[in-house]
């Protein structure tokens, strides 16, 4: 793919990532005003004085008209001041510095996991379809699809930790400090987070491959008397390609988002974490960093994806 064809894809997409940044922010900050309860009365303690409470409004400019305070926070976010906490008056781009690489680390070892596992999975049963081993990895795949994660965490807690003694239960090591007891921390998150993934790309894969193995132009390279396994790796998955990587975007897309029960299961100090403390606390400018990041992070995975479509598919305009 030439240059300037790569530069008019990630132009274009940088264009479409603008209204979406704007009305995802928009509507999680005009959600955090429908909260019950008024935070400055909370930050202005008990018995405090409606003079006190006035003047903590006034401070934070929590008595500026809606569009003005959001109108005003976009603007500070998009030069990269996401202004500071309610609670603690940490900086909000500090405690996102601190909390996004236990989550990404998380994320991450959960995409590796699902598909180490999914993609031999898959093919497996694609090859031999209506066979035990089609039926096996079908039923795997309905079971990984079916149980909720955080129950799945609970009990590799109970097994792996109370009852063996093999991996910490809860917490997190920053993987600058310890790499291998960061990896340790992990490694149950992740696969408890991974255990709907690799069901995922399983059941995606094998069916695409289906699709393709079944097909005229197969049954074709069946008759010039090529060898079935020379068929299936470099026809079969080269032209599923495309569709396994919109899984995987997706896919790492919704394992972010399940970061927040995963964290709360394991006790982990990340980005679910930090957005659940501020939205109890109506702690408004952590929420808002916190998805202000977490879109910028799914932007750039879409506009990373797209660039790989084009790669992968020169007919993908």
């Amino acid at each position: 793919m030439s240059q300037s064809r790569k530069g008019s894809i990630i132009v274009r997409r940088l264009l479409q990532a603008v209204p979406v940044i704007v009305l995802s922010t928009f509507i999680v900050f005009g959600l955090l005003k429908l909260v019950p309860g008024d935070v400055a009365v909370t930050l202005a303690g008990d018995n405090a004085s409606d003079a006190r409470i006035a003047e903590i409004r006034h401070i934070y400019g929590l008595d500026r008209p809606f569009l003005v305070q959001y109108g005003s926070w976009l603007w500070k976010a998009v030069h990269g001041d996401l202004s500071s906490s309610l609670v603690s008056s940490e900086s909000v781009l500090s405690s996102i510095e601190r909390c996004l690489p236990h989550t990404m680390l998380i994320v991450v070892l959960a995409m590796l996991l699902a598909l180490a596992i999914g993609i031999p999975l898959g093919i497996a049963a694609a090859s031999r379809p209506g066979s035990w081993t089609d039926s096996f990895v079908m039923t795997i795949a309905s079971l990984g699809v079916a149980i909720p994660n955080f129950w799945l965490g609970m009990l590799m807690v109970a097994f792996f930790s109370l009852d063996l003694n093999w991996l910490p239960a809860t917490g997190a090591t920053p993987i600058s400090e310890d790499f291998w007891d960061a990896i340790r921390h992990a490694i149950l998150p992740a696969c408890a987070l991974a255990a709907g993934g690799v069901a995922e790309v399983a059941r995606q894969l094998r069916s695409s491959l289906v699709e393709i193995l079944s097909s005229q132009q197969v049954r074709t390279l069946h008759a010039k008397g090529l060898r079935p396994s020379s068929i299936l790796w470099r026809h079969g998955l080269k032209n599923v390609s495309v569709n396994l990587l919109t899984v995987i975007s997706l896919l790492f897309n919704r394992m972010l988002a399940a970061t927040v029960v995963i964290e709360a299961v394991f006790a982990i100090p990340g980005m679910g974490n930090l957005i659940v403390n501020g939205a109890i606390h109506r702690d408004f400018p952590v929420v808002q960093g916190v998805v202000f990041t977490m879109v910028l992070i799914v932007v750039a995975l879409n506009l990373l994806t797209d660039v790989l479509y084009s790669i992968l598919d020169p007919r993908i305009s």
